[in-house]
């Protein structure tokens, strides 16, 4: 299978995801993630063809997508690190964390 038949068969996916997601149909938290991804990788292949400025831009884009689903995530990895940080400060050890 060349590249571009297999774009293809991925674009079909993709659009068919999405119309069955229009009608009600949907397949969990697939479609959260999935445009955040395809823009990220549509950006990296921007990127390795030459089209640095709207591989960037995509690249970034996704990135900020992505970081909004991620935040939930990111806010228990710094509680935990807080909490760490802080009872390492109580017992008053010496060695620094950061």
């Amino acid at each position: 299978m060349n590249s571009k038949t297999a774009l293809g068969v991925i674009l079909v996916i993709i659009g068919g995801m999405i119309v069955l997601r229009f009608f009600g149909f949907t397949l969990g938290p697939i479609f959260g993630w999935l445009f955040p991804i395809i823009l990220l990788g549509l950006g990296y292949v921007g990127l390795r063809n030459g089209k640095h400025w709207i591989g960037t831009i995509l690249i970034a884009v996704g990135a900020i997508m992505l970081l909004g689903k991620l935040s939930g995530l990111l806010f228990l990895i710094l509680a935990i690190a807080a909490i760490v940080i802080g009872i390492s400060m109580i017992k008053g050890k010496s060695r620094r964390v950061f």
